[in-house]
């Protein structure tokens, strides 16, 4: 803050008036999809419904290898295996992939009560498990699920795949390298349409966006800040003359040692979307604002000046790209991915937190 003479705040200081910055040249940080030396492991997907297309849009784009496609209804695995992949196996027989030795790697699309005994089955029988988030809506299950991937040495991961929205990777990746110092805040608001839920399976989730949209964000947010959350104050209703019978109005404060966190979603604006994100250091501040999760403008504030990095990709379906290439680097190399199911617990205490909070409008304690 500025003062005057008389060692009284200035007049701007009062006012609110930003300082002039300088344009600088923006770091090089490594935010782009991780990718092995190797891209021809072989890939079974199992779940050829709505988000599969990400996934093997993805895949085939950064030059996967996907060599089965599996679905109960075959004609959907079909029409994504003559789309994506037309030399792939399509096929309806879910063991035609799980226990298949030739098939190291699952990707599992499937809603969440279809996926855990296809993990554990996977798991049993040697192969590598991307599963789609969350991965589980039991911690406890989560954690036995953990163990045993650990205990066979196989990796278990979670397509978190906004991790690798270019905007949000650069951004986490300026936090790992020090650019904002310690982090004292991070601020996420979000306005958009969510009514295509209607008529589908996630509109009889009794918390719809904190429980299955809002996690990409609690995800992001435990990649910025560790395991320094303690409290979430959550709340979660209906906006007026909305469609879907599940809510799509949430909101949580997020406490945590030396900061706190706000996580605002607002599922009901049909016109004027928006997306905005902060993160604000004892050394600097980045802010990502766009028109939606695919358009967005980076600014890093230091003392220094500000950067605007040039990003490259989208979210969708960059994002799945990197969630998938990040765990056939850890086959490679052995290391534990950045979404390693373990380090994805965390963000499920969160959401656990929101979603007991929301219902009893008591602040609540994140389970350690």
């Amino acid at each position: 803050m500025s003062h005057t003479p008389e060692g009284l705040p200035s007049e701007d200081a009062y006012a609110l008036v930003a300082r002039e910055s300088k344009l600088i040249a923006a770091p090089d940080l490594p935010y782009l999809p991780p990718m092995p030396r190797d891209r021809s492991i072989p890939i079974g997907l199992i779940g050829a419904g709505g988000i599969s297309f990400a996934h093997l849009d993805a895949y085939r784009k950064y030059g996967l290898n996907v060599v089965a496609i599996c679905d109960r209804h075959l004609d959907r695995a079909e029409a994504r295996r003559d789309q994506y992949f037309p030399q792939a196996l399509a096929t309806g027989r879910v063991d035609d992939i799980v226990g298949n030795a030739a098939i190291p790697v699952v990707d599992l699309t499937l809603h969440p009560q279809g996926r855990a005994p296809l993990i554990r089955g996977a798991l049993e029988a040697g192969q590598h498990v991307l599963s789609q988030k969350p991965f589980v809506r039991d911690l406890a299950l989560g954690e036995d699920l953990v163990a045993l991937a650990e205990a066979r040495g196989l990796q278990l991961a979670v397509n978190q795949n906004g991790r690798w929205a270019p905007h949000l990777s650069w951004m986490r990746e300026a936090v790992a390298a020090g650019l904002v110092g310690e982090v004292t805040s991070v601020h996420v608001n979000i306005q958009w349409d969510h009514s295509w839920i209607a008529g589908t399976p996630f509109n009889e989730l009794d918390h719809v966006i904190l429980d299955d949209f809002a996690i990409h964000w609690f995800d992001f947010l435990a990649s910025i800040i560790g395991d320094r959350a303690e409290t979430v104050f959550a709340t979660a209703g209906k906006a007026h003359g909305q469609r879907p019978k599940a809510g799509l109005l949430a909101h949580a404060l997020v406490g945590f040692a030396g900061g706190h966190a706000s996580l605002v979603f607002d599922g009901h604006a049909t016109f004027g979307a928006q997306d905005t994100t902060v993160i604000v250091g004892t050394q600097g501040t980045i802010r990502s604002v766009g028109p939606d999760l695919g358009h967005q403008q980076v600014t890093l504030h230091t003392k220094s000046g500000h950067a605007q990095p040039e990003l490259v990709g989208t979210w969708f379906n960059d994002g799945f790209a990197g969630a998938m290439g990040a765990l056939l680097v850890a086959i490679e190399t052995g290391e534990v991915p950045s979404n390693a199911a373990r380090g994805n617990l965390l963000s499920l205490r969160l959401v656990d937190a929101a979603i007991a909070s929301a219902r009893s409008g008591q602040s609540t304690a994140v389970a350690r």
